[in-house]
């Protein structure tokens, strides 16, 4: 992939497949979409320091680090947008499926309850975790949840998960080169990261039942 997405370096189309890569893994999560903007990333950044570092060289187009954010930003931010379009308008036959997984299930409670409590801070760390930003978007969907209260933060977690991608590849790209050792390094912290995030997600709400008004004390 290094080598594919350095072919790319210099060329408009880089924006274009980067965009439609993370457009799409909201459905497709399986697509690689945060390792081909570190890519991306690794790639700008060590071709950044080549050419300035060559005295007399003409500088050649390199992708811009503030370009890359905001089409992995803005790609993220309508794919979620369309998934819960799609979700909303799911009817019978979605609700079943999404009963039929306990992972949706669960995902949907928890949305909904950290929605209606201003704690849209899970879609932000859900957007970090392995299939977490299909989950949350679907489930907000499915649940009707309003899209003032989902957009917002699809946008802020967006915003995260481009600035997290594109600064890992920068500082791998910067430290260790554009060989596959920066590039590796730069992908496991981004899986870290996600297991981290997958942890938080997965984790119970404690439970807070309250006593029986009139109930007897130490019974």
């Amino acid at each position: 992939m290094l080598e594919t997405v350095g072919a790319l370096t210099g060329s408009p189309w880089i924006y274009a497949v980067v965009a439609l890569s993370v457009l799409l893994d909201v459905f497709l999560p399986v697509l690689p979409s945060g390792v081909l903007v570190i890519t991306a990333a690794t790639a700008a950044a060590a071709s950044t320091t080549t050419v300035t570092a060559a005295a007399g060289e003409a500088t050649r187009q390199v992708p811009s680090l503030l370009a890359l954010i905001l089409c992995a930003a803005t790609a993220s931010v309508l794919g979620d947008l369309v998934a819960y379009r799609l979700a909303w308008r799911g009817g019978d036959r979605l609700d079943r499926a999404i009963a039929r997984s306990r992972r949706l299930t669960s995902a949907q409670q928890h949305l909904g309850a950290a929605l209606s409590r201003g704690g849209g801070a899970l879609v932000v760390i859900a957007r970090f975790a392995p299939a977490g930003r299909s989950v949350v978007s679907l489930g907000a969907g499915a649940a009707h949840r309003k899209v003032k209260e989902f957009l917002p933060w699809s946008a802020v977690a967006g915003v995260a998960w481009a600035v997290y991608s594109v600064g890992l590849g920068y500082v791998g790209g910067q430290w260790l080169g554009a060989g596959w050792l920066g590039t590796a390094v730069s992908v496991l912290a981004l899986f870290l990261a996600g297991a981290l995030a997958a942890l938080v997600v997965r984790r119970p709400a404690p439970a807070t039942a309250a006593p029986a008004a009139g109930a007897p004390a130490g019974t």
